[in-house]
């Protein structure tokens, strides 16, 4: 709104409005606000959720320290949206398209977790919403933003593409490019384009590409049906699976939230690389034009986690329960999928990957073993991954006893980890 305010005002010449047209100054003062958003409203509603006894239900897992944990205040995921929608109402474009759909799905994700700590909290129900429920409403976001990167006129990426290749692609699929321009290049006329694609980001490769029509077994006008519904089903995949998998891994003070931020750090910084057509150049990355405001909103998530952590850091005074992981996964998917670095996560939220295949390989191989020896038996010695390392004992008939790792020093660890992978996945940048 402040923005859009120094924009309307722009022709009485007020002293300092032109910093708001820098990415980088918006960025910065949306990160403060939502940090002191987010310590001092913070403050407030945990002594609101105490007095109102919203307290968390502790089920005795024979952790240390583990029940000294009951009755602290959840539902804090709602320090972390108020902290991230107002800085973001307030500094950046809100007519853009990457910042609409960063909105809507940040207010979808959180009333599919505020309803599920809901049916916990206050009609004393453990289960919350089922699996299924919580699935299909995942799903039904998920879809909407698949929809919106294929027909969204904004959500665009530009590049060099071969006049004969353009002519194929109208003939095939009947779908005609917005050309821009043309230029001569050492291979020929090429028109730089801005157009429609369903390209991302990979690592390892030349120029750092994958189309997902390359995994299309028709061509033509049924090929570019096929391209873009395979694009679709694999951004459901993604934003579903990350939405569960910071969901999964919010079970012990901070890791969350302090995971999420490394990860915020590094979305934000691919955004405004790839929003800029000169660092996108420098680069070699794909550029994206608009892309450069998800910056703005990332800035804003990362300093409202951080300002969540000061209440959340080890011993918590208040945890984000389900109404802030789910909406934490659902931002990093989503923002992933927009700025075309998808791909990319499974390095980036190794943290979020690890802790989600724990849950899916003990399952797995307990049912199986159960099935053969009539006893099922456990992979680790417990999940998700980090209650493993909390509990000591041998993880599985082989391997040694090993001790439980404090709870803080664990968290630290995995942080550590985190930032390592965080800084693998930004040096991709270069690698080819």
């Amino acid at each position: 709104m402040i923005y859009h305010l120094f924009n309307f005002l722009k022709d009485f010449d007020i002293p300092g409005q032109g910093l708001f047209n820098y990415l980088s100054f918006r960025a910065l003062l949306a990160f403060t606000a939502a940090l002191l958003i987010s310590v001092f409203a913070g403050r407030r509603l945990i002594s609101w959720l105490q007095k109102k006894q919203i307290g968390e239900t502790i089920r005795d897992l024979g952790l240390e320290g583990q029940m000294q944990k009951k009755g602290t205040p959840t539902m804090g995921g709602i320090i972390i949206f108020i902290s991230i929608i107002i800085p973001v109402l307030l500094f950046a474009d809100l007519t853009n398209i990457y910042t609409i759909l960063l909105l809507i799905s940040t207010v979808w994700f959180f009333l599919i977790g505020f309803a599920d700590d809901y049916i916990k909290v206050f009609r004393k129900n453990k289960e919350g919403l089922s699996p299924k429920a919580k699935l299909v409403a995942q799903s039904v976001m998920a879809l909407a933003i698949g929809l919106a990167v294929c027909f969204s006129s904004d959500i665009v990426v530009r590049e060099n593409v071969p006049v004969e290749e353009q002519i194929a692609a109208v003939d095939g699929s009947g779908m005609p490019e917005d050309a821009t321009g043309l230029q001569t290049t050492g291979g020929g006329i090429e028109r730089q384009d801005v157009i429609k694609s369903t390209k991302t980001t990979i690592p390892f490769i030349k120029n750092h590409q994958f189309d997902y029509k390359w995994l299309s077994p028709v061509k033509g006008r049924a090929g570019w049906y096929c391209k873009w519904a395979i694009y679709v089903i694999m951004i459901v995949i993604v934003i579903v699976a990350c939405s569960n998998g910071v969901n999964l891994t919010d079970g012990i003070d901070g890791l969350a939230t302090g995971s999420s931020a490394i990860v915020g750090v590094v979305l934000g910084i691919f955004a405004w690389l790839g929003g800029n057509m000169l660092n996108a150049e420098y680069l070699n990355i794909m550029y994206i034009p608009g892309s450069g405001e998800v910056a703005i909103f990332m800035s804003a998530f990362v300093g409202a986690l951080i300002g969540f952590l000061w209440y959340n850091a080890f011993p918590a005074q208040v945890f984000m329960g389900d109404t802030g992981s789910l909406m934490l996964g659902g931002i990093i998917g989503v923002t992933a999928i927009l700025i075309r670095k998808e791909l990319l996560l499974p390095i980036l939220c190794g943290i979020f990957f690890a802790e989600s295949l724990s849950v899916i390989m003990q399952t797995r191989y307990f049912k199986y073993t159960k099935k053969k020896y009539g006893e099922g038996r456990r992979i680790f010695k417990m999940t998700p991954l980090h209650h493993h390392f909390q509990k000591e004992g041998i993880p599985c008939k082989w391997g040694s006893k090993s001790r439980a790792v404090p709870e803080a020093k664990l968290v630290t660890r995995f942080w550590i980890i985190g930032v390592i992978l965080a800084a693998i996945t930004v040096a991709l940048l270069k690698i080819r």
